[in-house]
């Protein structure tokens, strides 16, 4: 520090005064930023004040601060930089003394936020930021490292750096590095450190590789299978990160091709210059991006699973790559032996000292004793050993680059973690000594690296392998580990005495002390070439597997790795639990066959026993004479029997020990399976062995048992044991103890057994969809997987389907498991059986893009098996599989073996069959063709004639099956599926590249085939279908396979999602309906109300009653055209929904579409007819209205004239002589008028003449009946069908009589009453009658008989129907008439009136106001009758709206729902009067029961009906009220005329109200009243007016009157919304449910026995219990009418009734609600059908009533609590 004198100070002396400066100024601290000072006080100033001013410079300014401590810290300074200190004393009077000065530096700044940016295993980047404030200053950085046992080193960098690179560090050790800024000027800020610790080497390169995360929770194999955005790319590797993935991913799909590639280096240098590319040559780390393809597969073991290991060993060994057989881990110093890993794999081969030339050897690899030669390095060698590997085990026609070499792509990279690596690869022979290079099979081990840095594995080798070939051109050092006493393997010395290393002297010392024979070294001499020297090495392994070597097999290598303290991957807990609960059920397996059944019982006779019953449940084939329903029962006592004896047979050990084992623990479990697919394989291997070769030395025996070869043939099948069959065994446990009640402790202990299935299915273990052995599905197992797997995943997770289908033994299973790298459970000996379903996860990222969250694999039994060829149903069998395969599936791969196009046309016949029925249920899969073995680059061009040639097939195909499955329409092949010919066909060569088993598989192969699977997942977005459910998915299941047990695969409405999407659709429109109904209903109602006040209110138009009805007719046009486009476009945009399953439903688009057209037809001709007989009526009426105007005129005129008369009498009269004046002139003005009112009409006359018109092209007998006979005389007797009068056809009277007249009185019956319901309804209107009115009622009477001509009836019926409801008519038309006309009676009009004149006359004579009376006179008589009219029309559309969004709307949402509602409410009565009626009389039935139901609903809830009457009658009075004030508004308070204002307000509300004519005009007449006061008590009025409506209308408490009285019934609009069609099922008379009334196709969800139809057995005369439901599934016959009476099977029901769908179902349940009430009522029905009681089966009278509701709820999918 530099104190400056005190004359340097800037300050002069003069400025101070005498006071003494401070002392001893000190620096006590200095930082970059801040400067401590302290000082001392002089003696004198002691025990005086004390203050002291520092000042110092800043940025060129002074800055002061006062103090009154001898010490003070200056913060917020420069680092870096010199600063000037002054301290002087201040007195109390403000004088200084002099200054005290310190010059001081502060420190520099220390670099900022220094930490470690990249730390690897040989160097650390450092990163820091610049030191603050030291902008303008010129420093530099020192850098000081270390680490315990090394000096430290130092780094000096400039003031710019931001970064440093510290090499030449050890790996996987801890340094600490310290930092600090240095000055020039020497100054050094304080120090920054941190500690790293460098990566291993291991850790390093799993860190460059991206793998870090997978080193604890290591990657699994599930994860490698994803499918992610990668798998649809092919990109090449773009980074190191990228090349394990993309090494996974080819090796996964077996390409030879995934080692190369692994170089991701740019060497492009065409965008190079000169400069850069000379730079690039002096580069060492030019390659610092390229991985040695060893290091990348000893990282992806370290990071991996046992199981994915194992899936990488098998692959690799697929590929011929050699597979890791030590492990190296350098973090841990030590190797592990692979032992697991390989567990997978096993070969076929043919060693040459096989007995049978034509046999062959079959054997886990890790269980195979064969001699191992290894290959080692000592030192350095020139011979490139893992090269040299290849050619020896490769023939010259097939090279194959088993071991990685130097001159492999990146072989020759520096191997950073694979030294240590000990690979392995196996020479198998295949029989043929042209191509097999050893005659025996042999094992080859590499080790790479220096043994003497690897003696541990150098040493294993030589205890486990029979020679050892020691590769070494350097024997001056390292050769002592060749010394070892225990070494029990050959050694061989292979060396190059051309190598410059190579020293002879030093050689023969070191063979001198192995003593090696001669024999025992391969040196490569000048002028030997590589062949040469590779023929003699191979020579020499020949001779050694000549000489009886030591043979090992890798599972006894694992006892010597155990002793050299080497670890094995078995010996991890998980792995070694697993065996251990393995080998307990396997160890005692010697006999398949007998451990099958007596361990897997359920599985074996009982259960196919059981599936054959269950098809024929279903198809009835064998039932013959007998009675289907009791046939029915004895096939239930079967299956109980058999259900019973399952349940009989307890858990079997075996059982009880596996599903002990995986319920134990999820980690346990894979491990437990594996060994068991492991144990079972290998026994299965040994039984088959055995057997085959018994077999052939039978078959070879031609004088042996034909007998015994046939049961040698039936152990060779069943010979196959897999983990499937004990999931098999579980499932059948599942599926017997469902049987029992839920409440029973065997049931609830197997409740446990889907959630572990379905547990196995997300861990990526296949299950069993189809029992390959029974060709059956256990549906309730399959459900409870499926439910179990959706409450896993979560209920919204969406799965696609894959299946492939193909003829057996063409490499489906292969195929798809070489395109998503599964392995399916492919028994050992065997092909696939039935089918199994895997699921594979798609990655999260990727789940949006396909639009799933799972893909299923199918994998399926190949068709055209020769084990089910002998069998007769074979076809059918493949047919069955077929169809539920692609009906499950949203893309169907069709498999084709090139070599077997014979075959070809057979599976295309049957795949054509499954995607037609497909189509017929709404689902339109996607399907690809693939041609295996196709080797030609050429083959997509060449096969283009094939391509269309097969197109041809498939077209030709279609026809013939559209043909069979009576589906014409479909005339291509394109029809029924998507498929473009050029897209959709794939070819793929062959599988291997060479002769296996030493081919690996071809490289073209595996190509073609990731093209596929690229191609197939981007389809996925292409397909139609959308994506499934879980639950919905097994819906999909149960209903196919329903249909294919049923051999009905056009199942329409069975299948509950197809039910639900048509339930949904029907809901829907029929909401478009109803407001389309709605909409024209309310315009109707506006459009009579404009026709009834046609004429009333004078509106200064010249428009006439003609003009009028055209412009409604144009409006109503307009109206339909344009709600008719709105259900258009609903159904359009329905269909274009996703959801809702709409695809499924998609065939009755069509139905509904004309449904909408229908309804717009018919409601033009309704709604105009109605607008034309209101305006016909309406002529009528104006004639009338003219009439009563001028008689109103008149007397208003003649009291008039009275007034005047009265008030020329200067006295006042009393009100006594005003009434008698009055009533004097009333008498006499009545005289002078004319009454002449509506002319009485002869409505039987006039009716008579229409119904002479409508039989006019009847016969000559017909008019002879009409001329006698006169509608005034009223028959009040029933009509009768007699069987004598003609009214029954004779053909049919003669052998039908009875029926036939049954059916005449009842289609009699029926007509009536519609007719007398139509009539009965016009009455109520209480308008007059109009000649349209009878047009209707004949036109309906025909209609309904056009809809029963099955009953064959004479002209002589229909006309004597006809006239005795035309009698009826005439009758109630007639009175309905002359009360119209006596309603409005002209005389009648003007008396009703006469007290109002005379009050009028009176109060004009007075000269009262009449505001106040009139406004109550025109609210009493003209508004309150209009707004009651107004209200009822009103009501009845909300009443509708009510019920269908209330507590009740479910009923009337559609038919369907409605069915069952009716039929619960049936059997919770309980009542045989109530279904006698509904079976009987359906349609009064029904609307009855709606008119009921709206009775019930508001009886309830009557304040709802008044809020809904009350709501239309305020509605209308605030627009009346509205209209007065604005009319009153509008004038301004200005005097007007009464009658023109009324008829301004009566103008704005002319739509709504129809003021009565007679009121208005009596209203308008003697009226003085001034409009503002009118109007003013008007409004008064109306609020009065209003609470009297109400209570009026609250005191009505009967409710079905008031519906009565509603001119809109609701109950006709329900009853049209839930009847429908009407059609009834031709056989038990069961009502359609079919959507729309414009649908081509009937059905019913329950149908019922036809005993309830009054059908009866022909012989015994007792009523029939047959459902029909059964009888089209079996094979009986029926006759009737339209068959003429002939029989003909049920089956062809539609060639007679095409227009019926009835859904085969035999199953017991089927119709048990039905089979309760025939039970139940049996007497009863007998009774009333003057029938026999029916046998009723035992099976029914054990029916419940909550067992009939369960049925109930089923048949119509409302079950409760089942998600499936």
């Amino acid at each position: 520090m530099e104190f400056p004198r005190s004359s340097e100070s800037p300050e002069e002396e003069d400025n101070f005064c005498k006071l003494p400066q401070p002392q001893d100024l000190t620096v006590d601290n200095v930082t970059s930023d801040s400067v401590t000072l302290s000082w001392e006080i002089p003696v004198e100033m002691l025990g005086h004040p004390e203050q002291y001013m520092v000042t110092w410079d800043f940025k060129g300014m002074k800055k002061h601060l006062k103090v009154k401590d001898r010490s003070v810290t200056i913060e917020n300074l420069s680092p870096g930089r010199k600063h000037i200190f002054s301290v002087v004393t201040i007195g109390t009077d403000g004088s200084q003394s002099e200054c005290a000065f310190a010059r001081v530096c502060t420190e520099p700044s220390p670099p900022l936020s220094l930490k470690a940016e990249e730390v690897r295993s040989t160097s650390v980047t450092l990163g820091w930021q610049r030191p603050a404030g030291m902008e303008d200053l010129s420093f530099q950085y020192i850098i000081t490292y270390g680490c315990v046992g090394e000096q430290p080193k130092s780094v000096e960098l400039g003031s710019s750096a931001k970064t440093a690179i510290l090499w030449d560090l050890n790996p996987g050790t801890e340094y600490s590095f310290i930092m600090g800024t240095v000055l020039q000027t020497g100054g050094r800020s304080r120090e920054k450190s941190t500690c790293v610790s460098t990566k291993t080497l291991q850790g390093e390169l799993i860190y460059d590789l991206g793998l870090e995360s997978y080193l604890k929770e290591k990657l699994t194999l599930s994860t490698v299978l994803e499918i992610t955005s990668e798998t649809v790319s092919d990109k090449p590797v773009q980074s190191v990160r990228s090349l394990p993935w993309y090494f996974l991913r080819k090796l996964m799909m077996v390409n030879v091709t995934a080692r190369s590639g692994m170089c991701t280096s740019n060497d492009d240098t065409a965008l190079q210059s000169l400069d850069s590319f000379l730079e690039d040559l002096g580069d060492l780390q030019g390659h610092s991006n390229r991985v040695n393809p060893l290091d990348v597969i000893t990282a992806l073991f370290l990071c991996s699973d046992g199981f994915l290991q194992q899936e990488m060993t098998l692959k690799m060994s697929m590929c011929h790559y050699a597979v890791p057989l030590l492990l190296p881990s350098s973090d841990r110093h030590q190797c592990m032996l692979m032992l697991w890993a390989m567990r997978d794999i096993v070969k076929k081969f043919r060693p040459h000292s096989l007995k049978d030339p034509k046999g062959f050897i079959e054997n886990s690899i890790v269980l195979t004793n064969m001699p191992m030669v290894s290959f080692v390095r000592l030192g350095s060698s020139s011979l490139r050993k893992s090269q040299i590997l290849n050619q020896v085990l490769s023939n010259p026609q097939q090279y194959h680059d088993t071991f990685v070499h130097d001159n492999m792509v990146c072989g020759d990279t520096k191997r950073r973690i694979s030294n240590g690596l000990v690979e392995i690869s196996w020479y198998l022979p295949c029989g043929n000594e042209n191509i097999d290079v050893f005659p025996e099979p042999i094992a080859v081990s590499n080790l790479h690296g220096d043994i003497s840095s690897f003696y541990t594995e150098f040493f294993f080798l030589c205890q486990t392998s029979a020679a050892v070939f020691v590769f070494c051109d350097d024997f001056s050092h390292g050769c002592e580990v060749l010394h070892h006493q225990d070494i029990r393997s050959q050694l061989f010395l292979v060396s190059n005495s051309q190598a410059s290393s190579f020293n002879v002297e030093n050689f023969k010392a070191q063979m001198s002390k192995l003593q090696l024979q001669p024999k025992n070294i391969l040196m490569k001499r000048p002028g030997m070439n590589d062949a040469e020297f590779v023929n003699k090495l191979r020579t020499t392994v020949s001779k050694l597997l000549k000489e009886n070597p030591l043979k090992m097999n890798i599972v006894d290598m694992s006892g010597v790795a155990h002793e050299l303290g080497i670890p094995v991957d078995e010996d991890c807990t998980q792995c070694q639990n697993g065996k251990k609960m393995a080998e307990m059920m396997t160890s005692a397996i010697t006999d398949i066959p007998d451990f099958k059944e007596k361990q897997l019982p359920l599985q074996g006779e009982i259960w196919k026993e059981l599936t054959k019953l269950e098809k024929e449940e279903c198809r009835l084939k064998k039932a013959g004479n007998i009675d289907l329903e009791k046939y029915k029962d004895e096939l239930l006592e079967k299956k109980r029997n058999l259900r019973e004896q399952q349940r009989a047979l307890d858990m079997s050990a075996a059982m009880s020990h596996f599903i002990y084992a995986i319920s134990s623990s999820r980690e346990d479990r894979p491990y437990f399976l594996k060994w068991m697919r492991i144990n079972l394989d290998t026994i299965s291997r040994e039984n088959l062995s055995h057997l085959r070769e018994e077999y052939k030395e039978k078959c070879l025996n031609s004088s042996e048992d034909k007998e015994l070869i046939a049961k040698l043939d039936r152990q060779i099948s069943s010979s196959s044991l897999g983990v499937e069959h004990f999931l098999r065994e579980m499932g059948q446990l599942y599926e017997s103890a469902s049987s029992l009640p839920e409440n029973d402790l065997a049931r609830q202990q197997m409740q446990k057994l889907p959630r572990l299935c379905a547990e196995m299915l997300l861990d990526g273990f296949p299950l069993e969809l189809v029992d390959g052995d029974a060709s059956n599905i256990p549906l309730q197992w399959v459900s409870a997987v499926m439910q179990a797997l959706q409450h896993l995943t979560g209920s919204k997770n969406k799965i696609r389907v894959v299946t492939v289908l193909g003829v057996q033994s063409t490499g489906k299973s292969t195929l798809l498991n070489t395109m998503f790298g599964v392995q399916f459970a492919v028994s050992s000996g065997r092909c696939t059986r039935g089918a199994f379903m895997l699921l594979i996860r798609v990655k999260e990222d990727f789940r949006e893009q396909l639009g799933c969250d799972y893909v299923m694999i199918i994998d399926t039994e190949g068709l055209k098996s020769p084990e089910l060829a002998q069998l007769d149903e074979s076809y059918e069998h493949d047919n069955e599989l077929a169809t539920l395969v692609v009906g499950l599936s949203d893309i169907t791969v069709i498999n084709i073996a090139m070599e077997n196009s014979t075959e070809m046309k057979d599976i295309l016949q049957i795949v054509v069959h499954a995607f037609l029925r497909m189509k017929e249920v709404g689902k339109k899969p996607c399907c690809q063709f693939v041609h295996q073995n196709v080797a030609d680059v050429s083959a997509h061009e060449k096969n283009l004639r094939d391509r269309k040639l097969l197109l041809e097939q498939l077209n030709e195909m279609t026809q013939t099956a559209a043909k069979m499955e009576n589906k014409g329409s479909n005339r291509k092949f394109t029809d029924i599926m998507e498929y473009n010919p050029e897209k959709n066909n794939w070819y793929i060569p062959g599988l291997w590249h060479g002769n296996p088993p030493m081919a690996p598989v071809n490289a073209g192969y595996s190509e073609s085939v990731s093209d596929f699977k690229r191609s197939l997942i981007t389809s996925f977005n292409e397909c139609l279908t959308p994506t499934h459910t879980f639950a919905e998915f097994f819906e999909w299941t149960k209903s196919l396979w329903k249909a294919v047990k049923y051999e009905n695969f056009i199942f329409s409405f069975r299948n509950s999602l197809v039910a639900d999407a048509y339930s949904k659709l029907c809901t829907e429109f029929n909401k478009w309906e109803w407001e389309f109904r709605k909409h024209l209903y309310l315009w109707l109602s506006q459009a009579e109300t404009k026709v009834s006040n046609f004429g009333k209110v004078q509106t200064g138009t010249s428009l006439t009653a003609e003009d009028l009805l055209s412009e409604l007719n144009a409006e109503l046009a307009g109206e339909l055209t344009k709600q008719e486009k709105i259900i258009l476009d609903n159904i359009s945009e329905y269909y274009k929904r996703k959801e809702n399953h709409i695809y499924l439903v998609e065939k009755y688009r069509e139905d509904f579409v004309n449904s909408a057209k229908t309804l717009t037809r018919e409601t033009q001709n309704s709604v105009k007819n109605k607008v034309e007989a209101a305006m016909e009526i309406k002529k009528g009426m104006l004639k009338l209205d003219t009439v009563r105007k001028k008689h109103t005129d008149t007397m208003e005129r003649k009291v008039l004239e009275l007034i005047d008369r009265c008030r020329e009498i200067k006295t006042e009269m009393s009100p006594e002589q005003l009434l008698l004046e009055f009533g004097k002139m009333w008498d006499d003005t009545v005289k002078e008028l004319s009454f002449a009112g509506l002319q009485r009409r002869v409505i039987g006359q006039d009716i008579y003449c229409q119904l002479r018109a409508n039989l006019k092209r009847k016969g000559s007998h017909v008019h002879e009946i009409l001329s006698r006979v006169c509608l005034d005389n009223c028959d009040k007797e029933p009509f009768k069908v007699q069987n004598d009068d003609g009214f029954l056809k004779r053909a049919y009277k003669r052998f039908f009589g009875d029926e036939q007249k049954r059916k005449a009185q009842e289609l009699a019956d029926r007509v009536i009453w519609k007719s007398q319901e139509f009539i009965t309804d016009k009455v109520k209107t209480k308008t007059d009658y109009h000649d349209t009115y009878t047009t209707q009622l004949l036109r309906l009477i025909d209609d309904l008989l056009e809809k029963e001509k099955d009953v064959q009836t004479s002209d002589k019926f229909e006309v004597s129907l006809k006239i005795h409801i035309c009698r009826f008519a005439a009758r109630e038309f007639q009175k309905m008439h002359d009360f119209f006309i006596g309603v409005n009676d002209p005389r009648r009009c003007l008396e009703d009136f006469k007290d109002q004149y005379c009050s009028d006359f009176k109060d004009l004579c007075y000269q009262r106001d009449q505001c106040q009376k009139k406004a109550e006179e025109f609210a009493t008589y003209c508004l309150a009758p209009a707004i009651k009219e107004y209200a009822t029309k009103s009501v009845g559309p909300d009443i509708v709206d009510e019920m269908l969004t209330g507590e009740k709307s479910m009923n009337f949402s559609t038919r369907s729902f409605f069915q069952f509602s009716v039929l619960k409410e049936l059997l919770l009565k309980n009542d045989f009067k109530y279904f006698l009626q509904y079976t009987q009389q359906y349609e009064k039935f029904v609307k009855d029961w709606i008119f009921q139901q709206i009775v019930e609903n508001f009886s309830k809830n009557h304040n709802r009906l008044c809020d809904i009457v009350i709501g239309h009658q305020t509605k209308i009075m605030k627009k009346i009220k509205d209209a007065v004030e604005g009319e009153t508004t509008a004038r301004g308070g200005k005097s007007g005329n009464i009658c023109h204002f009324i008829q301004e307000i009566c103008t704005k509300f002319g739509k709504e109200l129809v003021i009565p004519k007679p009121a208005l005009d009596k209203f308008m007449a003697l009226n003085n009243a001034a409009p503002e006061e009118f109007s003013r008590f008007l409004i008064c009025v109306m609020e009065e007016m209003g609470e009297k409506l109400r209570a009026e209308f609250e005191q009505q408490k009967d409710v079905e009157s008031v519906l009565t009285d509603l001119p809109f019934k609701p109950e006709n609009e329900l009853f049209r919304r839930v009847f429908g069609c009407g059609k009834l099922c031709p056989f038990c008379k069961t009502a359609c449910e079919a959507g729309g009334n414009d649908h081509s196709e009937h059905f019913a969800s329950v149908h019922r026995p036809q005993g309830t139809g009054r059908y009866r057995l022909l012989q015994s005369e007792k009523l029939a219990t047959d459902v029909c439901s059964s009888d089209v599934a079996s094979e009986r016959q029926f006759r009737c009418f339209a068959t003429s009476w002939n029989f003909h099977p049920y089956k062809d029901y539609r060639k007679f009734f095409p227009d019926w769908r009835i859904q085969p179902d035999t199953s017991i349940e089927a119709s048990d609600y039905w089979k309760y009430v025939f039970a139940t009522f049996n007497n009863q029905f007998a009774k009333e059908f003057n029938a026999k009681p029916a046998d009723i089966p035992s099976s029914w009278k054990s029916i419940q009533k909550n067992k009939a509701l369960k049925s109930l709820e089923e048949a119509f999918g409302l079950k409760k609590n089942n998600p499936i």
